[in-house]
Parts: C-alpha cells; structure tokens; sequence
C-alpha cells in the first residue's frame, strides 16, 4: 500500500516532468505554482493537481473535451500534439489501405475560445510533416462550415476546435472522416465505432513528445471564399418560387460565439433583411459574460434575446450555441402573449413538416427521402413523415448516428440539432437550420398564423405529443451505473398511472439500433420513458413522451392541460425508479 507521503512525491515527481516538456509557457507556469501551492500543503491545490494527473483525457466519439489546463487530464498542447499524432497515423494508415499511393488530406477549423487557434495550428503542422496535403480553416468559424469543408475539399478527415456550448474553461477536439478513410455514408460526418477505438489505440501508440514531428510551413490556409461557399450554398436552400414570404423580424443571438457574421450574411442573401443582432452577445468572446452557461437550453440564456425581440417587436427569436451547429427558436405564445423557447422537438417536428412541404411543392423529387431522429427525440416525425409516405427511421443519441442514415433527407435530436441538408454538412447545422425555420415562419405569418398555429395543426392530425427532460448530475461516475442496475433490478411496473407493456434494454441492441446502455418503456396508453447515461457529462438523462388524441381545436387547451399533468405523475413515477 502506498503510504500519503510516497503518493504525494510521485505527483510531484510527475507534475514536474510535464512543466519541464511543456511548450505552452502559460501552462508551464500555472502548472508550477500549482506544484509550490501543493508542496506548501494547500489542499485545494493539491486536489487540482491529482485531478489533472489522476488518468489520461479518453478519446472517443466526441473526440476529447475537458477543462484547459496542464497534465493528461486537461485539454492543453501536449495532448493535443499527441491526439494529432494520432489521428494521422490512423488516417494515413487509413488512405494506404484503402488507396495505395493517394496522398491523404485533411482540414483544420477551430472556434474562438482558448487556445483553439494555436490547437489547430499545431495539428495542421504534425499532419503536413506526416505528409498529408492539410487546409486550415482562414478564421475561426463554425463547427458546420468544417463539416462542410471535409466534403467540398474531398478531404479524408477534418478536426475541429470546439467545445461547443460547454462552459468557458472547456475546450474540445472533434474528428470527421471523410473520401478515401470511411465508408459513403460516413463521409464527412463525425466519428462512430470503430474508428475512435483505432484512433485511440494509434494516439496510445505515440512516442515521446519530442518524437512528434511539427512542419514549420506547407500547410494551406484556405481563403476565406470557403465561407462565402458555404454562404453561398445555404442561402440557397431557401425556395422563394415555392416559399415566397420573407415579411420577418428576426432577433439573432451567437451566444458570444463564432457564428454570428455568417448567420446574418446567409439569411440575408435568402430575401430575409430584418435581422436584428443581440449586440451584447454579438462577437466572439471566450468568456461568455452574459450567460451563466453558453447553451440555449440552459434558463437566462436567451434573456437579453428576449429583451430585444421585446423591445423591436419581432417575430421570432433564433439563436445559435457558440460553434453554431445548434439552433434555438423563441416566439410569442398567443394562449399566453409571452415569448416563450420552442423545445428541441417542437422545432424538430416544425422542420420535418416543412421538408414535406418543399417536396411536395418540388414534385416529390429529393436526392434523399428517408428522415431521421434520435430515439430519445419525439415520436411526431415518424408520424409525419409516414402520413405523407416517406420512410423514416430511428437512430443512437447523437448526429454520428444520424447523418449516416442511407438516403437522409432531413435528421434531428430534442437537443437543438437539425441537419436540413445532407448533402451539404453531413452533422448538424444550426445555420442552415435557421434558414429553413425563417422561411416556414415567414410563410406562416403570411397566412395570419404563428408557428405555434403550425404546430398545432400537425397535433390535430397527429395527436399531440408533449415532452420533457430530468437530468440527474452526479459527482461519482459509478452512480450512473448503480442506478441502471437498480432499473434492471426493479423494473418500473407503470409510469403515470398507465402499465408497462413493453421493455427494451438498448445495452442488447437489434437490428435497427448497436447496442448502448439505455431502457426503453412503452406502457399501455404510449407513454414512453427512455433512460440513459450521458455521453459527455457525468449526467443520468431521462427522457418523457405522452401523446394525447385531440379531435378539434376546441380540445387543444383541455389536452395540452393533460399532458401536462401526465408529464409531471410521469416525472415523479421515474424519480420514485431511481430511488432520488
């Protein structure tokens, strides 16, 4: 057994030796006095420090995203350089393989946080000495106009720089594979297994950091019409022939992030000028001093959204998370007159209706017919697109899973993603997905109706199906897995007052779905409740759907009222499971 004293002097012993390799002065620094702080016996200090060195940050399907700071456990220079190393030698090996004698390429991005510039740069510079022809984005821009660079430069892999709507200290390293490294239907979408376990075991694989080669120049920085191509692009899907409404007051929020200037430029060049820009969350800021946490979803985000659209008497709300593959809507509610946020599956089920509208008013004829959404977002679109005779199909949690989906036309998830065109950026896009939702608002407000006019329509038709979320954070991982067990253990018998008729435990998998560690319930009168670990947050995540029949307009309001009740016996039914 290691005594306290031995335990201490190995940290130490190791703490040192990373500040000695570190090439990030500022980390160097920060380490060091981390080192004397813990040395001097501060126990914060010395928990902060066993933290950074208490494993090595994990590779997976988001890639990494961790807190910046020094040691393996942190986002920083030397993990970085290593999980680069890494991932060219998976995509070199890659492209051999598949292509004897092609030489690979690749395309950096990055967003404007910390550190992500000189991230990128970096991993542009290890891929260009491994000898892969490398693009590095002009700017820091969003995660989609990475996405889209993979393809339209027909690269084999594309890195991005981001951590999203994570909070400040985060930084993150996301991976796409794309021509010659991965199947068709991969292609310029995010990373699934295997791929992250083979790009794992090659960064696992890498010498000392000295051994780790940087290019001092051969890189290509693209110019910035790559943005304008994509501007380009985007504006474009917009159909003013079929759709010609562009009579909209918009209020825009980036979240403090990087997608600001091109949400403008393309909803601009789609017809739709009134575009108001939340000036205090305007530019790029790395701090986010205006929110509390940089998501839409989290409660204060789109205040000073919601102030502005007050204050210019707009229509709606869109707001895009810091990267910009996310979208948010806020509108008035006329049963209430007060602006309130769309959930993810509201505007989820708002897109899917309009994308067989745009087919329709095409003439059916799409590239892709089948849409798409992750198993735990609402059951609506399945509906939807059934009614209007399109195929539809049910994906894992996350847009890795949902682009790949053989002829997608259009794919969501409840958290705010929506990818409206596949053939463009094979992930999510919340800039794209602004577009379109301008446009089905426009038309809507020309016909003297509001999107929640819209969205009551397709209830009618549909029945209503309302949603909600619990998310349990917990401070020991092993939680997690103490509470599936107590589920698989103690299976729920009934969720709001309805018998549970079916069981499905997602850590089997089926035909349709790879296994993954979830239960699924479906009870009597079709409530479903799905339970799942959290993929990138220590978080149970619970999600709740009831859907109720309505036959007239008349019954929304009584409905509406119901669902809500079932909702909240559910909640508590679920609660009660866990043992909370």
């Amino acid at each position: 057994m290691t005594s306290p004293d031995a335990e201490l002097i190995r940290l130490l012993d190791e703490a040192r030796d990373w500040a000695a390799q570190d090439p990030d002065p500022a980390t160097a620094a920060g380490l060091s006095e981390l080192i004397q702080l813990t040395a001097d016996g501060v126990a914060a200090a010395r928990q902060e420090l066993a933290d950074s060195f208490s494993g090595t940050l994990q590779f997976g399907t988001a890639g990494l995203r961790a807190a910046l700071g020094p040691g393996p456990n942190r986002m920083n220079r030397m993990v970085v350089r290593r999980a680069a190393a890494g991932f060219t030698a998976f995509l070199t090996n890659a492209v051999e393989q598949a292509s004897p004698g092609t030489r690979p390429r690749a395309v950096v991005g990055y967003d404007a946080r910390y550190n992500s510039e000189i991230f990128a740069e970096e991993t542009a510079a290890i891929l260009t000495a491994a000898g892969v022809e490398t693009f590095l984005m002009p700017a820091a821009l969003p995660t989609p106009l990475l996405a889209y660079a993979v393809r339209a430069l027909e690269c084999d892999g594309g890195v991005m720089v981001t951590a999203s709507h994570n909070p400040p200290q985060d930084n993150g390293y996301k991976v796409y594979l794309g021509r010659h490294a991965v199947e068709e239907s991969g292609r310029g979408a995010q990373i699934v297994a295997p791929y992250d376990a083979l790009i794992a075991a090659r960064i696992d694989a890498v010498g000392a950091l000295e051994s780790i080669v940087l290019a001092k120049e051969g890189w290509t920085v693209l110019e910035p019409s790559i943005a304008a191509d994509y501007e380009a692009a985007v504006a474009a899907l917009a159909v003013p022939e079929h759709f010609p409404a562009r009579d909209l007051k918009i209020v825009l929020t980036p979240m403090h992030g990087v997608g600001g200037a091109t949400a403008v430029s393309v909803l601009n060049a789609a017809g739709f000028a009134d575009v108001t820009l939340v000036a205090e969350q305007a530019e790029p800021d790395p701090d986010f001093p205006t929110v509390n946490f940089p998501n839409p979803e989290e409660p204060g985000a789109l205040d000073l959204a919601l102030e502005a659209a007050s204050r210019v008497d707009a229509d709606i709300v869109l707001a895009n998370d810091p990267d910009a593959d996310r979208a948010a809507v806020a509108a008035k509610d006329p049963d209430t007159g007060a602006w309130r946020m769309l959930r993810g599956d509201e505007v989820g089920a708002l897109l899917g209706a309009h994308a067989v509208a745009r087919l329709a008013a095409a003439g059916g004829e799409a590239p892709g017919s089948v849409f798409a959404n992750s198993i735990v977002s609402s059951r609506l679109l399945a509906r939807i697109a059934a009614a209007a005779g399109y195929a539809h199909e049910e994906t894992l949690t996350g847009f890795k899973w949902i682009a790949r989906v053989p002829g997608l036309l259009y794919g969501y998830e409840e958290a705010l993603g929506y990818c409206v065109a596949p053939f463009l950026v094979r992930d999510k896009d919340g800039i794209s997905a602004a577009v379109l939702i301008a446009e089905f608002a426009a038309a809507a407000k020309a016909e003297g109706k509001t999107i929640f006019d819209t969205l009551d329509e397709l209830y009618l038709v549909h029945g209503l199906h309302a949603s909600d979320q619990l998310s349990i954070r917990v401070a020991d991982l092993g939680l997690l897995d103490a509470m599936m067990n107590r589920l698989r253990v103690s299976p729920p018998e009934s969720f709001g007052g309805s018998a549970v008729e079916t069981v499905v435990d997602l850590a089997e998998g089926s035909e349709q779905l790879p296994p993954t560690d979830g239960l699924l319930y479906l009870t009597k009168d079709l409530t479903r409740v799905i339970i799942r670990p959290s993929g990138t947050e220590p978080k149970l995540k619970c999600y709740l759907e009831v859907i109720r029949s309505v036959g007239s307009a008349a019954e929304l309001p009584q409905a509406r009222q119901e669902a809500r009740g079932a909702l909240d016996s559910v909640l508590a039914d679920v609660r009660e499971a866990l043992g909370l």
